[in-house]
């Protein structure tokens, strides 16, 4: 078979994926907007800096849900920008705007719960002064001690957006433009109880392995075909830290709460409250579930808390690690006259607990620095870079017994491993539905009652801005149901035994540097996710990325992971070459930096997808691509345009 098509031969090989359970022939708005939904969900990978197919189709399907929202309003990209928020971030970005300069659209003007706000902007009013919200995308370029931030609209959109909302509401007003404003308001969908979406489905007579094997049979986007330059291939998503696909049952549990009643979606969500609390270890007498979109508003809240704690008598610090993500870094810079520290790492990645002793030693006890005190210990339960696991009930207890308090970064924690927020005394938590197989825009704080410093309006608020999305929730809800039923410890083995084979293949392969924990044997491997990232010499990160991509259909994430700080680190960057580095971004935005390629593994990989890995970097070590460059772009752009076309015609 030739190796080049056209989007309409491409379009065959997308079209073999299953097709949306129970889809009904009829025209009605649910039953379209559902298929195009489960379209975007087959071919779904987090957008920007993903490498496979995945991603870039997700990322055409939404950007072009920002130009759908400017066609719907008649306006044009030359003088307006789409940011896309929550309900309540779009209230804080509107309250920096004048005026009259924007425009605002929301999911529930035309009946959908999906917790979407499209706030269309004149560029000339755009807010020139620091977001309110940092992490993940904000920030083009950052150090410990500057930042370079990114351009609208990613400036504004902290964290993953609720890219699979997003593209649905957009679909929608496609609909509404033809068949009214209306078109959603009217559902004939069976009337479920919240326990019945939660707990029940197709697949509830199995658990542990049997019912894992079972839920990799219903992988949304199970045996898309791409094209590479050596043929079709399935796509391998190796790209699970980024975002995690997701599930039949997951799905179901999406779409049959977009359309039940306000009551019923009222029920769902504190079903799902009870459900985040038995996962996390996290009983509701003590702890409280707020919903957020993402990880990065979940620990924004925090941050936002924390600088309501007015003490004259000291001067808060928050303590961290060279290995956070920029979500638990730059929201912490960002509180007033709160200074920042950040504990170091060793090779592998581990932090030196005698130095956290030390540092909290001497802030709070010694009293060496002043009116200084550590009120905050903000730490990653993963390394989203290194895969490697802190040990949160060891940390916990030395943060706790000098007086301060401990935030834990579970984005990349919740999905891989058995969390007990009570028993390590941790005292917030914050994790997104999108990393946990159920791509849907949810998110949670989870957080010791009491310790949030708002006053019931303002939390009042807080809370229904998350809680409106009460289909993503529901997502969330059952895919924790279904990993607990496959159970954590067997969860970790399976893919602890995928990273074991991929090291070891990889450790012959020539030229080729892995970072953090290199092989199996090491004391620390039985602290590692999933997650390796390594770097071939003499090919840049991002282009052994869209290698990986175009001969093998493998998709992978490349480049600083939103995690600045740590990529330098390893990758010793100096000081002079930080600033040179800062001067280039600034002078030159779209320009691709040093970084490193990642792959991660989540419960739908296979030894064969490993091995696939593994030959395809073999090739790409030992020779250079055969076909053109240009070849391989058509091939992507081809691909591209037949999942817009299933999705948006």
């Amino acid at each position: 078979m030739e190796a080049t098509q056209n989007s309409k031969d491409v379009l065959q090989y997308i079209e073999v994926a299953e097709p949306s359970p129970q889809k009904s022939e009829s025209k009605d708005a649910f039953a379209e907007l559902e298929r195009a939904i489960h379209a975007a969900l087959e071919t779904y990978s987090n957008v920007h800096r993903g490498n496979g197919h995945f991603s870039m189709a997700t990322t055409h399907l939404f950007e072009q849900a920002r130009k759908i929202i400017l066609e719907y309003l008649g306006l044009n990209t030359d003088n307006h920008v789409v940011v896309f928020c929550s309900p309540r971030s779009a209230e804080l970005l509107k309250a920096q705007i004048k005026p009259g300069s924007f425009q605002l659209l929301s999911s529930l003007d035309f009946g959908l719960s999906l917790g979407v706000r499209a706030l269309v902007i004149r560029k000339n009013a755009l807010p020139k002064r620091v977001p309110f919200h940092t992490g993940g995308g904000t920030a083009r370029l950052m150090s410990k001690d500057w930042i370079v931030w990114a351009a609208a609209p990613d400036r504004f959109e902290a964290g993953t957006p609720a890219i699979i909302n997003i593209i649905a509401f957009a679909r929608a007003l496609r609909t509404i433009q033809h068949s009214g404003k209306d078109s959603f308001r009217n559902t004939t969908a069976e009337k479920l109880t919240a326990a019945e979406i939660i707990y029940q489905d197709e697949l509830d007579k199995f658990s542990g392995r049997e019912l894992l094997e079972e839920l990799r049979k219903t992988l949304v986007g199970r045996g898309v075909q791409v094209p590479t330059t050596k043929g079709i291939r399935p796509f391998i998503n190796l790209d699970n830290s980024a975002s995690t696909p997701t599930f039949t049952p997951v799905w179901n549990a999406f779409r049959q709460t977009l359309q039940q009643s306000e009551q019923v979606k009222k029920e769902v969500v504190q079903v799902v409250k009870s459900v985040c609390a038995k996962t996390l270890g996290a009983p509701l007498t003590d702890y409280e579930v707020i919903f957020t979109s993402n990880t990065t508003e979940a620990i924004n809240l925090a941050a936002e808390s924390l600088s309501r704690e007015l003490d004259e008598a000291t001067e808060p610090v928050v303590l961290g690690t060279l290995l956070e993500h920029s979500s638990n870094d730059l929201p912490w810079r960002m509180v007033p006259n709160t200074s920042i520290i950040r504990l170091s790492v060793d090779s592998e990645g581990f932090v030196d607990l005698n130095e956290l002793k030390t540092l909290l030693t001497n802030y709070n006890k010694k009293n060496a620095y002043g009116k200084k005190r550590i009120k905050l210990v903000a730490i990653s339960g993963a390394s989203n870079v290194l895969g490697i696991c802190n040990k949160l009930e060891e940390i916990s207890r030395i943060v706790h017994h000098f007086g301060a308090q401990l935030l834990v970064d579970a984005a990349q924690l919740v999905a891989h491993q058995k969390i007990d927020m009570e028993g390590c005394g941790i005292d917030y938590l914050a994790f997104s539905a999108h990393k946990v197989y159920a791509p849907f825009g949810s998110g949670a704080l989870v957080v010791r009652k009491g310790l949030l410093k708002f006053n019931p309006g303002e939390l009042t608020q807080i809370q229904a801005s998350g809680e409106e999305n009460a289909a993503g929730i529901a997502a969330l809800g059952k895919s924790l149901v279904l990993l607990q039923r496959i159970g954590m410890d067997l969860i970790h083995q399976e893919e602890q035994a995928l990273t074991a084979r991929a090291l070891l293949g990889m450790a012959p392969i020539a030229n080729l540097e892995i970072y953090g924990v290199k092989h199996p044997e090491s004391p620390g491997f039985t602290r590692k996710l999933g997650v390796i990232v390594f770097a071939l010499k003499n090919k840049m990160a991002t282009q052994v990325g869209k290698e990986l991509a175009s001969w093998g259909g493998i998709g992978v994430r490349s480049g600083c992971h939103c995690a600045h700080i740590t990529v330098k680190h390893i990758l010793q960057v100096g000081p002079g070459l930080e600033k040179f580095q800062k001067l280039i971004v600034t002078l030159f935005p779209k320009l691709s930096l040093p970084g490193v390629v990642r792959v991660s593994l989540g419960i739908e990989n296979t030894n064969e997808d490993v091995d696939t890995l593994l030959r395809i970097l073999a090739e790409i070590a030992e020779k250079s691509q055969s076909a053109s460059k240009q070849e391989a772009k058509q091939q992507m752009d081809d691909f591209v345009k037949a999942v817009a076309e299933r999705v948006y015609s």
